[in-house]
C-alpha cells in the first residue's frame, strides 16, 4: 500500500502512542477527581498545556483542549459571535467545511456573512480582506493553508489589517502546522488538530488571545476552565502535546524531505501525462499537490488507484460523498471540468521517491485507459 492522503489523516508515531499509553492503563484517572489518580491525570493535562504554550509563544490560559479542528473552528466563530450578539462576519470561501457551515449557522441567527473569494491561484489577498471589512465587522477567518490545494495564505498581512480595524482574526492552522513553524503572533485565535501531526484522532487545540470574550458551546462541568464541559481525554491530550513537540523539533528536515518527494512526483506527472494541471499557485505546502487530469473524472482516478493499493483523495475527507464539486476549486474560478477532474495527492514524512515513481507509473496507465473510453 502507498498512502498519499496525509492531508486527511496521518499515521500515529510510535513515541506519540507511548506518551499516551500510561493514561490508558495505570494512570487512567479523571483529571477532575480529587484523589491521587485524578491528580496524576490533572498534572498531565497541566504539563501538556504549559508545554504547547511555550512552543507557540502564548500563555497557558489562552489554550483550550478540544476534540479536533472542527470543534475548534466552530467554537471560535460561534463563541465570538454569540459573545458579541450581532455584527458582520468575514469568512474566506476556501475555508474548511467546519468554518463554512459555522458561518452559515450564524447567518441563520441573524449575523451578516460575507464569503471572500480567492484569486486564480487560490490566494486570499490582504486587499480583498480589507475592502470587505465594515464598521460592524467582528470576525474574520482566513486559514493559514488550504486543505485541498495546500496554498499558503498571507496570514501575517491579513492579521495586521484585522488588528488595524479591531477585527478578531482567526486562522485554521490544521494543515499548516505539520510542516511550518507556528506562533500566535499574527492572529487572535487558531486551531490545530493532532491527527494531522502524526498524533491521535479526537484531539485538538483552540487558542483564543486573552481579552477576547467568547461563549462556550458545550455546557457541563468546569473542565477547560468552564468553557468546554466533558471529561478530558487525558491520553489524547498527552498525545497532542507529544505530536506538537515532535513536529516543532523535526519540522525543517521533514518538510524538506516531503517537498523533494512531492516535487519529484509533480514534475513527472506534469511532464509525462499530457493535459494535466496543478491547481493553486504561489507558496504551497511541501505536502500538497492538487492536480486535474483533462478527460477524466477525479473519482474514477481515485478508485482505480485504490485498486492498485494507492490511497489519494478528491478533496477534504470531511466532504467525502458530497454531491457538490469542490467549493475551493470552484471559488478559484476553475472550469467545472477541471474541478471535476481534480485529485489531491498529499505526502507525508514516511513517503519515499520509489513510492512516488510507482504512483506516477500507475497514474499514466489509469489516465490513459480512462481517456480512451
Amino acid at each position: 500500500m502507498i498512502y498519499l492522503d496525509n492531508a486527511a489523516t496521518t499515521q500515529i508515531d510510535s513515541d506519540v502512542l507511548d506518551a499516551m499509553l500510561p493514561y490508558l492503563k495505570g494512570s487512567f484517572g479523571n483529571s477532575q477527581s480529587q484523589h491521587a489518580f485524578g491528580r496524576t491525570a490533572a498534572d498531565a493535562v497541566l504539563n501538556a498545556r504549559d508545554k504547547i504554550a511555550k512552543l507557540l509563544g502564548c500563555r497557558s490560559e489562552e489554550l483550550y483542549f478540544v476534540s479536533g479542528g472542527t470543534e475548534a473552528n466552530n467554537t471560535a466563530l460561534k463563541g465570538i459571535c454569540l459573545a458579541k450578539g450581532s455584527g458582520h462576519i468575514l469568512v474566506s470561501a476556501i475555508e474548511h467545511p467546519s468554518m463554512i457551515e459555522s458561518a452559515k449557522d450564524m447567518a441563520a441567527q441573524g449575523f451578516e456573512v460575507t464569503f471572500i473569494n480567492p484569486d486564480e491561484n487560490g490566494v486570499i489577498t490582504p486587499q480583498t480582506v480589507e475592502s470587505a471589512i465594515k464598521e460592524d465587522t467582528i470576525f474574520c477567518a482566513v486559514m493559514a493553508a488550504n486543505n485541498e490545494t495546500g496554498v499558503i495564505q498571507p496570514v501575517k498581512e491579513i492579521g495586521e489589517i484585522c488588528r488595524k480595524h479591531k477585527v478578531f482574526y482567526f486562522a485554521d492552522c490544521v494543515q499548516y502546522a505539520a510542516t511550518n513553524q507556528l506562533s500566535v503572533d499574527f492572529c487572535d485565535g487558531l486551531s490545530i488538530s493532532a491527527h494531522k501531526l502524526y498524533g491521535p484522532k479526537g484531539a485538538g487545540l483552540l487558542y483564543i488571545k486573552s481579552g477576547n470574550k467568547f461563549s462556550r458551546l458545550i455546557s457541563g462541568g468546569m473542565q477547560e476552565r468552564g468553557f468546554r464541559g466533558g471529561t478530558v481525554n487525558v491520553a489524547a491530550v498527552a498525545g497532542l502535546s507529544a505530536a506538537v513537540e515532535k513536529a516543532v523539533k523535526n519540522q525543517a528536515d521533514e518538510a524538506e524531505k516531503i517537498r523533494k518527494v512531492k516535487e519529484h512526483f509533480v514534475n513527472r506527472v506534469l511532464k509525462e501525462i499530457h493535459d494535466t494541471h496543478l491547481n493553486g499557485g504561489g507558496k504551497i505546502l511541501p505536502s500538497h499537490a492538487n492536480i486535474s487530469f483533462d478527460g477524466c473524472d477525479g473519482e474514477n482516478v481515485l478508485f482505480a488507484l485504490d485498486l492498485k493499493g494507492i490511497a489519494v483523495s478528491t478533496g477534504s475527507a470531511c466532504s467525502a460523498g458530497a454531491v457538490n464539486p469542490s467549493h475551493v476549486l470552484t471559488a478559484m474560478g476553475l472550469s467545472p471540468q477541471r474541478v471535476k477532474s481534480a485529485v489531491r495527492f498529499s505526502f507525508g514524512k514516511h513517503n519515499t521517491l520509489s513510492e512516488a515513481d510507482e504512483a506516477v507509473e500507475a497514474l499514466k496507465n489509469i489516465v490513459s485507459k480512462i481517456r480512451s473510453i
